[in-house]
């Protein structure tokens, strides 16, 4: 591991301990994981259009894998 220096506001440092304490984990725990999951949602964006449209039709969840394979194959 690399040991860094890290700067926080107070609110968020007295945040970070508080959740570190409820948790019964270290501070660096805490901040490790929660910079692995943004690190993960910033890897795979959502797909062009997603949530940004209303269709009007009930059988959309139904029927997410084909309208998902469909517009992976048109943006090509």
């Amino acid at each position: 591991m690399v040991k860094t220096t890290l700067y926080l506001e107070e609110t968020t440092a007295h945040a970070l301990e508080e959740l570190a304490g409820e948790e019964g984990r270290s501070q660096g725990e805490v901040i490790r994981e929660a910079l692995l999951v943004y690190k993960s949602r910033q890897a795979r964006p959502a797909p062009k259009g997603v949530g940004e449209y209303r269709s009007g039709r009930s059988d959309i969840s139904e029927r997410a894998d084909e309208i998902l394979r469909q517009a992976a194959y048109r943006d090509r």
